[in-house]
């Protein structure tokens, strides 16, 4: 099934541990966003050289110097970018080749209006479903440039991902799960397929995990483990029941999914 809806484009978060936004202003474009399941993720790493990150090296490390004297802790990591020739679906699998940039590439691309038609951002993102059909989204602390935006814990995939010359987004959803709260993968009932939601050169990935315990029993699990971290990346846990619960703060990709998966 496709559901179309009308929403702007967004992207995930930033800081030394997971990287996929920015601290300026989001650019908005206003796309349809396509809404699909997938049975199967199948990418591969390949070695594709990005012509805007070529071509414009200077003018991204100047800005990305400019975007550290705000943010000291920004780190200019290694993250991976799908190359948008290689994208396809067929037979309820999604295909790609996803090749490596620097975190500073990334965030010129977005913050400059995400020029040229040749790359997608792709992101996965854990779909915390309690057992009441609750779903439970994070709010990124104070510290990250993200601070205050709210959705599944997510982070651009990264050299940690790459098994062999595959990219491994399953598990980049488990890490990024325990990471930001406390939860393993064993805490869950993880689905098998995934939700795909595409805003203009975005691709967010959803893997449902099923949790066993109701909302606010794991809420309250989550946010005691949030106490017990030095830095933790989220400042509080949202519950959404239904559309009364939305923020604005929320992506428009979250939108979109919470939308689609609050209907079924």
């Amino acid at each position: 099934m496709v559901r179309r809806v009308s929403e702007p484009s967004h992207a995930v978060k930033a800081d030394r541990r997971s990287v996929a936004g920015t601290t300026s202003v989001w650019p908005c474009l206003m796309l349809d966003a396509a809404i699909f399941g997938v049975d199967r993720l199948e990418f591969a790493l390949g070695q594709w050289k990005w012509p805007f990150a070529e071509r414009r090296r200077d003018e991204i490390a100047a800005h990305f110097a400019m975007l550290c004297a705000e943010k000291p802790a920004l780190w200019n990591g290694r993250v991976l970018m799908i190359e948008k020739s290689s994208y396809s679906l067929s037979n309820n699998t999604l295909r790609g080749r996803f090749f490596e940039i620097s975190f500073a590439d990334l965030v010129a691309w977005r913050d400059w209006g995400y020029p040229g038609d040749d790359v997608i951002n792709g992101f996965a993102m854990g779909a915390i479903r309690a057992a009441d059909g609750a779903y439970l989204l994070g709010v990124m602390g104070a510290a990250s440039v993200n601070a205050g935006h709210i959705y599944f814990p997510a982070g651009t995939p990264d050299r940690n991902d790459i098994v062999g010359e595959t990219v491994n987004l399953a598990g980049s959803v488990a890490r990024e799960v325990e990471e930001e709260t406390g939860l393993r993968l064993e805490d869950f009932e993880p689905a098998v397929a995934w939700t795909a939601v595409k805003i203009g050169p975005s691709l967010a990935l959803m893997r449902h995990l099923q949790a066993r315990e109701n909302a606010d029993v794991l809420r309250a699990r989550i946010l005691a483990n949030l106490e017990r971290q030095k830095d933790p990346e989220l400042a509080d846990i949202r519950i959404v029941r239904s559309p009364d619960d939305y923020d604005p703060q929320m992506p428009q990709f979250m939108i979109a999914f919470l939308d689609h998966a609050l209907a079924r």
